[in-house]
């Protein structure tokens, strides 16, 4: 059965463009421009996944996601016109799963999408016979993921992470001390054949860094390897 993208947007330019993107890659599209009818929708007929600008009138993208969490639990990947720090820390505390700033690569969206369906999936499917099994925690050091709960904490303080920020970390700290090329890091925050340039990887880290460092000024367990790639400090 084919995946249900709900997209949300008041540009009916991008909805277009998107849809047929989305469309050509195998997705069934369902778009409104109007988000008081897209929240009776999203919530009567739930799709697979749906796209929100953060900026309409009426409801914006924020209060759709309030409103829209009240019922239903299908992932959300924010859409917004400007890269802003505390609106994305808003959106993913509300229960956001991923966040891009327009303007955007529509494969950069796309990959963003099945990043985060792919996500969703594994949480909805256990391994066969490990019914109640969830993904086991990493802990290192002061370090704390628990993906099942898509939670991160550094020295018990909450750090709010997107879902190809999470990927990256947890591959990083799943093995302290072994340095992982961009290549390797693309496949795992990119696992289909989407192109997305390598130095999106270098951003990615930066704002890793940023958010850590934000509860504690003097982090620095991600540490680079110039010309190599990068890796999770050893304890």
């Amino acid at each position: 059965m084919s995946t249900v993208i709900a997209l949300v947007d008041d540009d009916r330019n991008i909805l277009t463009s998107v849809s047929i993107a989305l469309q050509a890659e195998g997705f069934i599209t369902r778009i409104y421009s109007d988000s008081e009818a897209a929240l009776k929708a999203l919530t009567e007929n739930p799709p697979d996944l749906a796209v929100l600008d953060v900026k309409m009138p009426k409801l914006d993208g924020m209060e759709l996601l309030r409103r829209l969490r009240e019922k239903s639990a299908v992932p959300v990947i924010f859409l917004t016109s400007k890269d802003d720090e505390l609106d994305e820390a808003l959106g993913l505390a509300m229960g956001a799963d991923d966040y891009i700033a327009k303007p955007f690569s529509q494969r950069l969206l796309i990959a963003r999408i099945r990043a985060v369906l792919r996500r969703a999936e594994m949480r909805a499917t256990p391994p066969a016979g490990e019914e109640e099994a969830e993904p086991v925690q990493i802990v290192r050091g002061r370090l704390a993921m628990d993906p099942a709960r898509h939670r991160v904490t550094w020295d018990g303080k909450d750090v709010t992470l997107t879902v190809t920020e999470f990927m990256i970390l947890e591959a990083l700290a799943q093995r302290p001390g072994v340095v992982k090329s961009r290549n390797q890091l693309m496949d795992v925050a990119y696992q289909d054949d989407i192109y997305v340039d390598d130095r999106t990887i270098d951003s990615h880290i930066k704002r890793l860094r940023r958010k850590f460092r934000a509860v504690d000024g003097s982090f620095g367990a991600i540490e680079t390897l110039y010309g190599v790639g990068y890796r999770f400090a050893e304890e």
